[in-house]
């Protein structure tokens, strides 16, 4: 016979005769004469009650159920008479599938520390909170195709070794198969040149936007940046849509779009892990989600973002002026304080943008846009690409690029150019947005951050 899972079982429309589930005993009470057991098999946050008799086959496979325990029950679906479940299961046979050692099983019946968690990264899964956080993460990667579906976008793998740098920040790890400590020249490496791991796919995307209209990639990327802050880590996902025949508000429209889709998803379809981290994590979370699906986002010059920061009474720790790149803190006033929604920052200084980034008539900013929400500061970050070859390779000899690395990107500026634009939206930044966690290591399965690589 089939096992049904614990959602389903939950979801039943009627009694059932015969029924076997198989989980993880969350807890077990014993009675005179009978016990209970509540199983979680990760279908659901719910755990269903069975109770089972103290037959003698049953009684001494009790002796080896504990908590973490996985075992299959047998029986029937019943009404149940307690309050809080409409179902429970009368099991008639229990069988121990893999016992959980009671002396060292690390998660007990109380709240542990999300620190303490990320110790035993391997086994947060099991947790109420971690359980219902992946399945969300599962369902907002659905979503993200989802959209893009609906939308028309063609979904494109872009490279993950890569022999350029798209942000110019030199942040990367290198790819090599020579041994440790070789003095060997690249050229005798695998790929005969330097080649790293890819820190966004937006390069490539552009290409195929420029032949097949709207696309999109969504994958690892990887920053070999020393940074032990709640919003980083060393291997993330990028969602990075790229849209033919586009400006700069046509990018910002799609990014307004997919977010509030994004939301609306996870509310109408995970609504019982949302209530956990509403109830537990972030009370503000349902009235924040609320808010942006109901108001339209704040659309700000940089400039005017500037002169609204000099003006505040409020004392930050990174000083305030023109052509310095927006900190967390000051993202978060203009989001959180000053507008009380998602704001976007538009019109960079091109000293602090890309060199891919369309140039504006002013000389001194390009058409790049920041997505600025509450709690997390950027979730988006994008711009109109420069089309024009002559503004393009002007911008690549100020930043002292090596046309040559570039010769593919270059050819498409060469023949039939077009005016095109893109973003990149943090994956797990979204995800934090939907659940109101504040550290990006705890809406990861395994984190990887400076000097961890446990798992």
């Amino acid at each position: 016979m089939k096992r049904t899972k614990i959602k389903d079982a939950l979801n039943a429309i009627a009694p059932m005769e015969e029924i076997i589930i198989k989980g993880w005993v969350r807890s077990k009470r014993d009675s005179k004469g009978f016990s209970f057991l509540s199983l979680n098999d990760g279908s659901c946050l719910s755990t269903i009650q069975a109770i089972v008799d103290h037959t003698p086959e049953i009684e001494e496979a009790l002796t080896r159920v504990g908590t973490g325990a996985s075992v299959a029950i047998s029986g029937e679906l019943v009404e149940s008479p307690g309050k809080g479940q409409k179902w429970e299961v009368r099991g008639k046979a229990l069988e121990v599938i893999g016992e959980a050692d009671q002396e060292t099983f690390p998660l007990q019946k109380k709240r542990h520390s999300d620190e303490f968690l990320r110790t035993i990264a391997h086994l947060r899964p099991r947790t109420n909170k971690y359980s219902a956080m992946f399945r969300m993460r599962s369902a907002l990667a659905q979503a993200v195709h989802k959209f893009f579906s609906e939308k028309e976008f063609f979904y494109v793998h872009t490279p993950i070794i890569t022999g350029s740098d798209c942000e110019g920040a030199g942040e990367m790890f290198r790819v090599t198969s020579l041994e440790a400590g070789s003095q060997l020249p690249p050229e005798e490496d695998f790929f005969g040149k330097p080649s790293q791991l890819t820190v966004s796919g937006q390069l490539s995307a552009e290409m195929f936007a420029l032949s097949l209209g709207d696309v999109y990639t969504f994958g690892p990327t990887f920053r070999a940046e020393n940074s032990n802050t709640p919003r980083h880590v060393a291997e993330f996902w990028m969602i990075e849509p790229e849209i033919a025949f586009a400006d700069l508000s046509d990018d910002m429209d799609l990014g307004e779009e997919m977010i509030k889709y994004l939301i609306t998803h996870m509310l109408d379809n995970c609504a019982e892990d949302v209530e956990l981290f509403a109830q537990w994590v972030d009370k503000g979370l349902m009235p924040t989600l609320e808010t942006i699906l109901k108001e339209p986002f704040k659309r700000l010059p940089y400039t005017e973002a500037i002169d609204i920061l000099q003006k505040t009474k409020k004392e930050f720790e990174y000083p305030v002026e023109w052509g310095m790149d927006l900190q967390t803190e000051h993202e978060r006033y203009l989001c959180e304080e000053q507008f009380k929604k998602p704001v976007y920052v538009y019109d960079y200084p091109k000293t602090i943008k890309p060199f891919y980034m369309r140039m504006n008539d002013d000389n001194k900013t390009v058409a790049a846009m920041d997505c600025l929400v509450p709690r997390i500061g950027e979730l988006i970050g994008g711009s109109q690409r420069e089309e024009r070859m002559d503004v393009l390779l002007a911008r690549m000899d100020e930043m002292g690029l090596d046309k040559e690395d570039y010769w593919w990107y270059l050819d498409s500026r060469k023949y039939g150019t077009a005016p095109h634009a893109g973003f990149g939206m943090g994956f797990e930044r979204m995800l934090m947005l939907v659940t109101g966690v504040s550290n990006i290591r705890d809406v990861m399965p395994f984190p990887r951050t400076p000097k961890s690589l446990d798992f």
